[in-house]
């Protein structure tokens, strides 16, 4: 791995065979190793990588010796951009919400397509999506910010109960909650802010009623959908299943491709493509979120970079490399992929990811050879686990608290739910 160090100026790759992509990188939805297996014989990737982040330094550190990664630890954004124009490079792209505004810096400053800034705005920011989307007229979702608490009960006034309290900026459901009273609403407000190192701006919003019977009570009330947008115009690539939310909302597992009634699939897909368009979205893979209520698909939340975990669903299901994908729509060399909708000659399997994460705080891993019980399990293909008998649940960690993921494919959805059941009895003996 050559890191080049933050006060030198790099040397533009002009004799590179291949166009050079810059990844903004941070940890996301991408791992280094994948994006750089992806991007094998299509793009030389050059890494702007912070490694004063211990978690960013770690993912980084892994690469192999001919790897570039730009240092951009203590860099200013006017640095960063320069630095970023010595590579002449043909695209830039980011897995990571964070990170979105410092890509979108990039792209201005080197001319290249990606969402602007007013667009990454509305992106990284929960209150003011929620305000584009309703002034758009395409859904009204009542929801206030929360500096202090003194703002706690006009946000509760405005929002009724329940409702639910998550960090204004932010991802994987971290520090995120529901609420059923004021009381309850002023202790976890209080236990996310307490300890903060940094002031932390929360939103309260209305919570979104689920209508279980949709797609039934076994799997997740909501869906995402993943699509391509070049110039404007919005490809559909796939919509994802899930398995139902672990408390408060961890996501459990995704499946492709979703389990959804006749024509429920053109109504979210609709949705969302009115959303993004009323996001400004032009350029870009994007994931968004739709719930099922009793009024019908709502919008969760748009998000401006690759979902997590969905390109290896999507891919295993339907052969659709989506992370290779989001690579060539930010080289420009883009062909739409036909939609992944259901299960047919185009999709002939269902795949998914089953997340091992507790049911609650509180719990430990418990004995036994799980690794080889679960791969035992019909339809499991793979098991990738570590078992650390000091790890301990913590659900304010969100998606990413977990000790790891089994991954596997069904021949139709009475399958899967066969193995996902295989693997919930395992797991019900597991955690102690």
């Amino acid at each position: 791995m050559t890191v080049q160090p933050s006060d030198t100026r790099p040397q533009s790759p002009a004799a590179a065979p291949l166009p050079v992509l810059l990844v903004v990188y941070g940890r996301g939805s991408a791992t280094p190793r994948g994006i750089l297996g992806a991007a094998r014989r299509l793009c030389t990737v050059v890494f702007l990588g912070d490694l004063g982040d211990p978690k960013a330094a770690a993912d980084l550190a892994g690469l192999p010796k001919s790897a570039t990664v730009v240092d951009t630890a203590g860099l200013t954004e006017e640095q960063l951009v320069e630095r970023a124009a010595g590579f002449g490079a043909s695209g830039v792209i980011t897995f990571s919400d964070h990170l979105l505004r410092s890509a979108a810096a990039v792209a201005e400053r080197c001319g290249l397509p990606f969402h602007d800034r007013a667009t990454v705005e509305v992106l990284v920011d929960k209150f003011q999506q929620r305000a584009a989307l309703a002034a758009a007229g395409v859904q009204s979702t009542v929801c206030r910010t929360v500096r202090s608490a003194a703002d706690l009960a006009p946000a509760l006034a405005a929002t009724g109960l329940p409702a639910v309290l998550k960090p204004r900026s932010g991802a994987g459901s971290v520090d995120t909650c529901l609420v059923r009273s004021s009381d309850e609403l002023a202790d976890r407000y209080a236990e996310f802010t307490t300890d903060a190192t940094t002031p932390a701006v929360f939103v309260l919003e209305e919570y979104l009623v689920s209508d279980p019977t949709v797609v039934g009570e076994f799997w997740g009330d909501y869906v995402s959908i993943e699509s391509a947008v070049k110039d404007g115009e919005i490809h559909t690539v796939a919509v994802t299943g899930k398995l139902p939310l672990a408390h408060p909302f961890r996501e459990t597992g995704y499946f492709t491709p979703a389990l959804l009634p006749d024509g429920l699939a053109e109504q979210v897909v609709a949705l969302e493509r009115s959303a993004l368009r009323a996001l400004g979205i032009r350029e870009g893979v994007t994931h968004t979120e739709i719930k099922f209520t009793p009024d019908g698909p709502r919008l969760i939340e748009v998000n401006g970079r690759l979902g997590g975990h969905v390109s290896d669903v999507l891919k295993r299901s339907a052969g659709t490399d989506l992370l290779l994908l989001a690579l060539r729509l930010a080289l420009g060399d883009f062909t739409p992929p036909a939609p992944v909708l259901a299960l047919g000659a185009a999709c002939p399997a269902v795949a998914f990811q089953y997340f091992l994460s507790p049911p609650a705080d509180g719990l430990a891993p418990g004995g036994g050879e799980l690794i080889d019980d679960l791969q035992a399990v019909p339809g499991v293909d793979l098991v990738d686990a570590r078992i650390d008998p000091t790890w301990r649940a913590n659900w304010r960690a969100g998606t990413e608290w977990l000790i790891g993921t089994v991954y596997g494919s069904a021949a139709g959805y009475a399958e899967l739910r066969t193995t996902v059941e295989g693997i919930h009895r395992r797991m019900d003996t597991f955690w102690s």
